[in-house]
């Protein structure tokens, strides 16, 4: 199944808005250093949730969601917050 870009839903809780951002982080107590997780943002919620992993250190990078591997390329898609 390929995921459509407008398919992908920011991470904030009771958020709708389409994701426009890819919050890529890890928690080192629990995931190994090359590992990463990804929340989704849209430009309203970005500010917010980087604080949030950067205030914990788990924040590695932010990139355009245009920018994440595509499904099929061997990696898991993005999901979406549900």
């Amino acid at each position: 199944m390929t995921v459509q870009l407008d398919d992908l839903v920011c991470s904030a809780k009771r958020c709708r808005n389409t994701a426009v951002w890819a919050l890529l982080w890890n928690n080192p107590k629990i995931h190994d250093a090359p590992r990463r997780k990804t929340w989704l943002a849209c430009d309203d919620h970005l500010d917010h949730l980087s604080t949030f992993l950067g205030a914990r250190s788990f924040l590695k990078e932010t990139v355009p969601v245009s920018d994440l591997p595509r499904s099929g390329g061997g990696g898991e898609a993005p999901r979406t917050a549900t």
